[in-house]
């Protein structure tokens, strides 16, 4: 018999045009914590991303969540692929924040979750008290749109997990080094079985988006000078989507973030050796108290 998980699997209901869908989440820690984190993955990515990090913290006192967003990990996926968009994630993010019950909460965002984390942020009344962003900031290349539209969505099927492992490690190897052990994590953790095989636990329907991607990059300094909360950056050194010259800017306007920059890294470091894990829970533990996470 295996050993229990060491976090609650749970879910909420959340609501599109279509009608009801489920997102699931890891409930890590008590309840009764120091605080609550939440933790956002990137866009094909799930929240198992967290475990090494969601177990450090937990093991510090905080409570941290961890969703699968829609369409990802073992979430619902939705009926029509234009309701995959920020209008819909904030929501259900929304919803979750309700689910959870807490008035006050940090935020971990990599990638696209670090967008969700500035956009909820930037709103007036807003529950987070810090906010992390894992290489993500206000302007978006579309150099790096590109890159994402050339895989994002694409079904392919493996024979078993070391063939899902070898193409996983090839798509995501720039996120930066992992050990073989967490590589094994990563790739059960990203497929499900299908037909005698696996695929990936994503819908290629998120896609969609990406399939006329513009000619200009994405620009959201407006967003960014709304916020006020601290605020930390990570950058991963050699990342061609969080460029230096925005890093830069964003230390200089709106919260100001502080900057760390994570060698050997592009997009998007993983947060899972033991190096970045001490620069998430020194960075809470720095934010002490200030979002208690208690129920309201």
């Amino acid at each position: 018999m295996s050993a229990p998980a060491p976090y609650r699997r749970e879910t909420v209901s959340c609501l599109s045009a279509a009608g009801f869908h489920r997102m699931a989440y890891r409930d890590w820690g008590p309840p009764a914590a120091r605080g609550v984190v939440v933790c956002v993955h990137g866009l094909t990515r799930n929240g198992s991303d967290f475990d090494p990090l969601a177990a450090a913290l937990a093991a510090e006192g905080w409570r941290v969540v961890c969703p699968d967003v829609v369409g990802r990990g073992t979430s619902d996926w939705l009926a029509d692929a234009n309701a995959y968009g920020y209008q819909q994630y904030l929501a259900d993010m929304t919803a979750l924040m309700a689910r959870i019950g807490v008035e006050e909460l940090h935020w971990v965002g990599t990638s696209m979750g670090g967008l969700f984390g500035m956009m909820l942020a930037a709103a007036a009344g807003t529950p987070l008290r810090s906010l992390l962003l894992n290489d993500v900031g206000p302007v978006i290349p579309k150099a790096a749109l590109a890159h994402i539209a050339g895989y994002v969505g694409k079904a392919p099927s493996f024979a078993d997990l070391a063939a899902a492992e070898a193409y996983l490690r090839d798509i995501y190897g720039a996120f930066g080094p992992l050990s073989d052990e967490h590589w094994r994590q990563v790739a059960a953790q990203s497929v499900f079985a299908s037909d005698g095989g696996y695929r990936l636990s994503y819908d290629p329907k998120i896609a969609e988006a990406f399939k006329a991607p513009g000619d200009e990059d994405i620009a959201l300094w407006e967003v960014w000078d709304r916020i006020t909360v601290p605020t930390l950056t990570l950058r991963g050194a050699v990342s061609e989507l969080l460029l230096p010259a925005t890093a830069e800017v964003m230390t200089r306007r709106g919260p100001k973030s502080a900057l760390t920059e994570i060698p050997d890294c592009g997009h998007a470091p993983w947060l899972m050796s033991d190096d970045q894990i001490a620069l998430v829970v020194d960075w809470l533990d720095r934010q002490g108290q200030s979002g208690d996470g208690r129920a309201g």
